[in-house]
């Protein structure tokens, strides 16, 4: 849970050229490399708007959907038939974080989020990749495509759609 909700957090910032950014919309694509070198490749479609809301919408190798909501995560999960509800403490301005990354060169930008550090790679004022390391020493990449900031995202794109008979699991 905690990778997808920092993942939500630092995507959707990372626009260093351009920093009033009201929207962002891209394709993903999420490598996890583990210690013994093995990848897992998650694919789909990230949405944000100010002031706090994201919406990654996974369809490769699983169908899920995770709304970042101020103090909430919702995270659905069709093949499951369920979904989880998260409450998080900070209500973190995810579009602040890119003012914080120092610049390295050209395209790279470093920046620190509760003591981990994330590389962020823009080309042409457009967010290309964040790249991280996770709590567990995963190496996570995420790659982005076909990029948008100037698309307004109406609010109503972030509501969470639960099924009414899906198992609901609050944390």
């Amino acid at each position: 849970m905690k990778k997808l909700l920092f993942l939500a957090l630092v995507a959707v910032t990372a626009q260093a050229s351009i920093k009033n950014i009201q929207y962002f919309e891209a394709n993903f694509t999420q490598n996890i490399v583990d210690d013994h070198n093995k990848t897992i490749t998650y694919k789909g479609h990230i949405k944000a708007a100010k002031p706090q809301y994201a919406l990654w919408q996974y369809k490769s190798p699983v169908d899920k959907e995770v709304y970042i909501l101020p103090h909430k995560i919702v995270i659905v999960e069709p093949e499951l038939e369920q979904a989880i509800i998260k409450r998080i403490g900070d209500n973190f301005d995810f579009f602040s974080l890119i003012k914080n990354a120092k610049k390295m060169d050209d395209t790279h930008y470093l920046t620190n989020f509760k003591g981990k550090n994330y590389l962020i790679t823009i080309s042409n004022g457009i967010l290309v990749s964040i790249s991280y390391k996770d709590e567990l020493d995963n190496k996570i990449t995420i790659n982005f495509t076909n990029t948008r900031t100037d698309k307004k995202i109406e609010e109503k794109s972030f509501i969470p759609q639960i099924p009414e008979d899906y198992d609901l699991i609050k944390e």
